[in-house]
């Protein structure tokens, strides 16, 4: 019975994860073809990189600014929007609009609003009468990372705000009949029962965000290529620059390895966080 789930996971993950971890042993930038075996010099050698220490600094940077809107946001977005009628739907399917819309769209949308002469710099300009020049959102490199999280956040908030919704509407009525006989006012049934009811999901959009973050690709890819000056670059940036520009194989396979072990851990970490949680609270 369990054969074929068995043959799937060996050919598309645990025959791919050996080979990577082969490969992470051989040193390709010098012979493609050829490749010279290094033992863990690959792994030595990204401890003593400043390109990857970049990319992991840029990395936890990007988890830092992300985060906190990624979890509370789509929450209150959630708590605004719960409820039954053809207005609340309609807003709902409005909001969700983004999550769907390709990367590359959005992409070539956002750019054309960071453009020195686009709309946001036009608006700024209008509000402040002229007195606040016009910012380099993509090729500043104090800005550049900030631009991409807010094209990130924008993106993501309505995939995490369902999240929340669907558990909301989940919790039975009787629970808020119940607070309300008590005599609990709006916001007390809202911090005594919404939210503990909301923690496991709450616990969830923070892990699946948290991954979602250390994995950032396709928004450098399309908006700024890593830059400038590397400021953007991610670690999964990276391990793809490594791999299919400058063909160094091993030292992106090792990079790729460090970054599953890293997404183990923190999976690993918040779990037990959780669990230790739900322990105390019983």
């Amino acid at each position: 019975m369990l054969a074929p789930a068995l043959l799937l996971m060996t050919v598309f993950f645990i025959w791919p994860l050996a080979q990577a971890i082969w490969m992470s042993l051989f040193d390709y930038h010098h012979n493609l073809y050829e490749p010279t075996f290094i033992g863990l010099g690959n792994y030595a050698a990204l401890f003593t990189s400043a390109e990857f220490g970049q990319a992991v600094w840029n990395t936890l940077l990007f988890a830092l600014v992300m985060l906190p809107p990624m979890v509370v946001v789509p929450l209150l977005m959630a708590l605004l929007l719960n409820g039954v009628g053809p207005w609340l739907e309609a807003a709902r399917t409005v909001v969700y609009i983004p999550v769907i819309t390709s990367m590359v769209v959005v992409g070539l949308a956002w750019k054309w609003l960071y453009a020195r002469e686009g709309l946001l710099n036009k608006t700024i300009s209008a509000v402040s009468g002229g007195m606040v020049p016009a910012i380099d959102w993509l090729t500043s490199p104090t800005v550049a990372l900030v631009a991409v999280a807010i094209v990130v956040v924008w993106k993501g908030l309505a995939y995490y705000m369902m999240m929340y919704l669907s558990q909301l509407q989940g919790i039975p009525k009787d629970v808020y009949e119940a607070a309300s006989l008590d005599g609990a006012n709006r916001w007390q049934q809202h911090w005594h029962v919404t939210l503990p009811y909301l923690r496991p999901i709450g616990a969830f959009v923070l892990l699946i965000s948290t991954i979602g973050t250390l994995k950032l690709f396709t928004e450098i890819y399309v908006l700024t290529n890593g830059g400038p000056l590397n400021a953007t670059l991610t670690w999964v940036y990276f391990v793809y620059r490594k791999a299919f520009e400058y063909l160094d194989l091993g030292t992106a396979c090792a990079a790729g390895l460090l970054l599953m072990l890293a997404l183990g851990g923190l999976s690993w970490f918040q779990w037990w966080v959780s669990k230790a949680g739900d322990e105390v609270a019983s």
